[in-house]
């Protein structure tokens, strides 16, 4: 879950997945990936955004995995903060489908629709996940994340979204909109 959450920043899922598998399909294991050379790793994940850097990394990761975790994901997002590369999103996802703990995964769709819709009233995504945390019952934290992509991706799109179309239009004060469909 780890290593294919990293693989999917910033690629599309269509992408991430066939990577991940042939990834997988060489290493399953921080052991097993961290023998694995740079390039191997590269080839392997091509052609996800960032290849290269994320082929570093993930070795970065996988020693690190070994060296301070006994080879063991942790699931804790504190835990996870600590090793390069996983950043608040990424921690939250790898807790939440990982260990099925609760967690809010904050991504640019979170972010702008939780503004948009007035929900919330943040800057950054990580001020999102706070101001989340206080106000979302914990029962909706895990599926929120799906929830808002699939939405964003569809329908509240960041530029031209697709109010006339939009199934709770009439409850959302469209803050930040400037032009729309």
């Amino acid at each position: 879950m780890l290593i294919a959450c990293l693989l999917s920043l910033r690629t599309q899922d269509t992408t991430t997945g066939p990577a991940a598998a042939r990834l997988f399909a060489l290493a399953d294991t921080p052991g097993a990936m961290g023998g694995l050379s740079v390039g191997v790793i590269e080839r392997a994940i091509y052609p996800v955004g960032f290849y290269r850097t994320k082929a570093r990394v993930i070795l970065q990761l996988c020693r690190d995995l070994i060296d301070r975790f006994g080879g063991r994901v942790p699931d804790e997002i504190d835990e996870l903060l600590t090793l390069k590369g996983v950043g608040r999103k990424t921690a939250n996802l790898v807790v939440t489908l990982g260990f099925a703990k609760p967690g809010i995964c904050v991504d640019t769709h979170v972010h702008r629709i939780s503004n948009r819709l007035g929900y919330v009233k943040t800057r950054t995504p990580d001020e999102t996940e706070r101001a989340l945390r206080a106000k979302l019952p914990r029962r909706y934290w895990i599926g929120f994340n799906d929830l808002l992509v699939t939405f964003g991706q569809n329908i509240c799109a960041p530029v031209s979204p697709k109010c006339s179309g939009c199934p709770v239009r009439a409850l959302c004060p469209r803050i930040g909109v400037q032009a729309s469909r």
